[in-house]
């Protein structure tokens, strides 16, 4: 089971998540699930360079459920600290946390969360996620997870919900909602609420939002440059010359 929402911001909470939302057809969110999330990262190396260092998580992630295909969603941020108690009192804390849901359940979606834990050395002390939880921003419209802290109750977790975990562990500790709807930073990369986040199991990419067309272009053309080199390397024979020529004709397709 997992514990009840606490938190410290009051009235402010809504005004987190109240910018101007961006949002792609369908048809260009499932056109970005058909790639992997290293595909997607190759294709914003073209159509957004400056890109290159920045973005992507950079520190390995716990994936439970390396099976599960790419998801890509509008991201919901938070916080959440597990060392100490929360200092809300009963009454506050569930004004908090029926914003916070508020916040997950609103449009545009689908959404996933990405949740920074706040610890420091600590992090990963206590689990935000579980089992209820999990079903709980499934319901709600919410894809996955990307947090560096940790998760817990992996069999009973709710099906077909991704997530990208720092740590599992057994206990909840303190664990209680710091904050929402304001930039955070998860495994190195920083995320703002709304951005378009693509993610699998080998990791999480923000894809800018006036990149999010080109992508497909973008992997069309690697699946063709990479196809020149895979081509050959995978037949008897292969050797260095082959290669060289093999670069040579890579670098001519456009």
């Amino acid at each position: 089971m997992q514990p009840a929402f606490n938190a410290r911001s009051t009235d402010n909470d809504k005004a987190n998540s109240e910018e101007t939302p961006v949002q792609h057809s369908n048809d260009l969110l499932e056109t970005l699930k058909s790639f992997d999330t290293p595909t997607i990262c190759n294709a914003l190396e073209i159509v957004a360079p400056e890109r290159r260092l920045t973005g992507y998580t950079t520190k390995h992630l716990q994936c439970p459920f390396p099976d599960l295909p790419p998801i890509v969603g509008y991201a919901r941020t938070a916080t959440i600290r597990t060392t100490h108690a929360s200092e809300l009192n009963g009454k506050d804390a569930r004004k908090q946390r029926v914003s916070y849901y508020e916040y997950v359940a609103s449009k545009p979606g689908p959404t996933i969360t990405v949740i920074q834990d706040l610890d420091g050395a600590d992090v990963g002390f206590g689990a935000f996620w579980g089992e209820v939880q999990s079903a709980v921003h499934k319901g709600l419209g919410c894809l996955g997870v990307v947090t560096d802290g940790c998760i817990r109750d992996i069999p009973q977790w709710a099906p077909g919900f991704q997530a990208l975990a720092g740590s599992i562990a057994p206990s909840h500790a303190h664990v209680h909602l710091a904050d929402f709807g304001k930039e955070v930073r998860v495994s190195g990369m920083l995320v703002r609420s709304g951005d378009l986040v693509h993610a699998d199991r080998h990791g999480a990419v923000v894809i800018p939002h006036d990149a999010a067309a080109k992508i497909q272009a973008a992997c069309d053309l690697l699946t063709r440059k990479e196809a020149v080199i895979l081509d050959i390397a995978r037949k008897p024979g292969f050797n260095v010359e082959q290669l060289a020529a093999a670069l040579q004709k890579m670098d001519e397709i456009h």
